[in-house]
């Protein structure tokens, strides 16, 4: 379920202002010292990622682009992933909600990044229940292209369960629960022990409130 508005006026000032801090805070997550290639495609991403999401703000009725710049951050600082990760987070969600095609991140960043960005669009097949072992099936197909597919989606699913408030309550339920039944147990067979604990805690926390 997409946490998404469309045809919203471009970001204000202070907006832009918010996202540039946003992206400073992912920058300085990085420890490992990156080559000018990477520097470049990860300021590249950024600013493509800005445009394309520009008119798009999240249920909450902040900019969309604060989404993806987190994905990206969570997948550096809690997961421990490098530059290709973070590439990818960033551009994850444009091709399957905006004009950008596969087509050009494959000319504009490499056959590596398209896989990596087509992996992630597919893999939102995953967002609708269905018997779990069928589930951990689609899980890994996906992993024998590239497990860092699998991650960038913990990492987009931890931080939608992060703020989910802005939700319906019926699509909070939906959300928390495929959380609970996929995501925490993927995360254990993963060896993320903290990001399946935190699942399960904000999946026990919204079923309690709701």
């Amino acid at each position: 379920m997409k946490d998404r508005s469309t045809s919203i006026p471009p970001n204000t000032d202070e907006e832009k202002k918010l996202i540039r801090r946003a992206y400073r805070r992912l920058l300085r997550t990085i420890k490992t010292k990156l080559n000018t290639e990477d520097q470049t495609n990860i300021r590249k991403a950024y600013e493509l990622a800005v445009d394309a999401h520009k008119a798009q703000r999240r249920k909450s009725g902040e900019p969309y682009i604060l989404h993806p710049i987190e994905v990206a951050r969570i997948c550096v600082e809690e997961i421990g992933l490098g530059p290709t990760a973070i590439i990818s987070a960033l551009l994850h969600d444009v091709v399957e909600d905006t004009d950008i095609t596969l087509a050009y991140i494959k000319k504009e960043f490499g056959d590596k990044i398209a896989m990596i960005v087509d992996g992630l669009t597919k893999f939102n097949d995953l967002d609708v229940l269905s018997p779990q072992a069928e589930n951990f099936k689609k899980v890994l197909r996906t992993m024998v292209k590239d497990v860092r597919v699998v991650l960038i989606k913990m990492a987009d699913r931890l931080h939608n369960m992060r703020t989910l408030g802005s939700m319906p309550p019926h699509k909070q339920l939906k959300i928390a629960s495929e959380t609970n039944y996929i995501y925490a147990p993927l995360a254990h067979r993963l060896g993320l022990y903290n990001m399946k604990t935190e699942f399960q805690d904000l999946t026990m926390k919204k079923s309690r409130r709701i």
